[in-house]
């Protein structure tokens, strides 16, 4: 007699042929190194990964969906809950597809908050990335400082927007708020104690032989293959291959700043590793740039699109067209025209970008998000297979995936 469990219809359908040699594992959902709601399944011949499957959903919560059934202002703050690690990223990368559809441009002085936030963003997201994949693999010590470093960085974030993690700190058409006083220079004597605490990773990883011998020549991914998968951000520069959105098709101020692109060809765990840390540096390069930038810029803040954007507080509370515009704009939402529009954006883990369709109403049509992690995490059933079960923790953790955008 043939025995059977519940699970085994599952593994037909997985194509998986198992013999007594090998064992199937469940590797997550709940498992610290899951980097979330992740479900690998493996087939182990040993500790030899021979099959591995990523089974998605476990976080699913409609977002995309939700979009639809919202007014464009009113699903902003819904996009923290993507990428909860880097929230201004997806905050933008939503309000420049709306934008995009409007035809409205942000002010100057507002361009250069956003990407001050951007990038600042990006040095919070690649701490916790440094963070947790060191402690993935055992170095305890660089994920206690890289928090710390961290929270400065939140500090910051928290005197702008007053939020730490789910920030809702940028507006279609511009931001909420103007900078506090002293928060310039708070973040410029941030900038200066950088550079020392990544000097202080580096020493602690870069040259480590533990973790280069956990790290070399582990999840190797060639250009081709990177190509193939559809990934973006410091899996494809990691790759060797020199590609960032805001190069190609500058958005905001970055074709006016000076920075460079770090790309890595060692093709492996050990050289994404190397990227990041130069990205932060490039990071605070930009954030440089932009300080002197403030000062000679005008204190507007929203676009001028009555149609579309709600006055200031100043016109609403004096004036009684703006005050019966806003009214109209909150209770019944914006009409954007007729049309389609797809907004790409460099988040700290790749191209993140916002499909909208709009049939006029205040409601989008379709809404569809491109998120980075999607991708990388289909790649680990072609990258994981004919590692050891012990590389599967940095595999993983070297992709830098987050299952809020998984799960859409």
């Amino acid at each position: 007699m043939q025995v059977t469990n519940k699970l085994t219809p599952f593994f037909e359908n997985l194509n998986f042929e198992r013999d007594d040699n090998t064992m199937v594992i469940n590797f997550g959902p709940q498992h610290p190194s899951a980097h979330g709601q992740l479900r690998l399944v493996l087939e182990l011949d040993g500790e030899l990964v021979v099959k591995a499957y990523p089974d998605i959903g476990y976080l699913h919560r409609g977002i995309e969906k939700m979009g639809e059934n919202m007014t464009y202002n009113e699903f902003l703050p819904t996009t923290d809950r993507l990428d909860y690690i880097a929230s201004t990223a997806n905050n933008y990368a939503y309000a420049l597809a709306v934008e995009k559809l409007l035809d409205i441009q942000a002010p100057r002085r507002a361009q250069v908050i956003r990407t001050m936030l951007l990038e600042l963003n990006r040095i919070i997201s690649h701490l916790f990335f440094l963070a947790t994949h060191a402690l993935d693999v055992g170095a305890m010590s660089v994920f206690l400082y890289a928090f710390r470093e961290r929270e400065f960085a939140m500090d910051l974030m928290e005197d702008y927007c007053g939020a730490r993690l789910t920030h809702s700190a940028v507006r279609i058409g511009g931001v909420p708020l103007d900078l506090p006083a002293g928060w310039l220079e708070n973040l410029s004597k941030f900038l200066a104690k950088l550079p020392e605490e990544i000097q202080t990773y580096e020493d602690l990883l870069t040259e480590n032989r533990i973790w280069k011998m956990r790290l070399e020549d582990v999840g190797v991914l060639a250009p081709e293959e990177a190509l193939s998968w559809g990934c973006t951000g410091p899996m494809l520069r990691g790759s060797g291959i020199k590609y960032d959105i805001r190069k190609e098709e500058p958005y905001e101020l970055y074709g006016e700043l000076d920075f460079d692109i770090p790309v890595a060809d060692t093709n492996d765990s050990y050289g994404r590793y190397r990227l990041y840390m130069e990205e932060m540096k490039q990071s605070a390069r930009i954030i440089k740039q932009l300080i002197p930038m403030y000062a000679k810029t005008e204190p507007q803040l929203m676009a001028h699109a009555p149609k579309y954007i709600s006055a200031p507080k100043e016109e609403i509370m004096t004036q009684n067209y703006a005050l019966m515009q806003h009214f109209v704009l909150v209770t019944q939402g914006m009409r954007p025209p007729k049309g389609e529009v797809y907004a790409p954006t460099e988040s700290p883990k790749g191209e993140l970008g916002f499909y909208i369709k709009s049939e006029g109403e205040p409601y989008a049509y379709r809404l569809k998000c491109r998120a980075p992690s999607f991708f990388h995490t289909g790649l680990l059933q072609e990258l994981l297979v004919g590692t050891y079960l012990a590389d599967v923790v940095t595999i993983i953790g070297s992709t830098n995936i987050v299952f809020g955008e998984v799960d859409r």
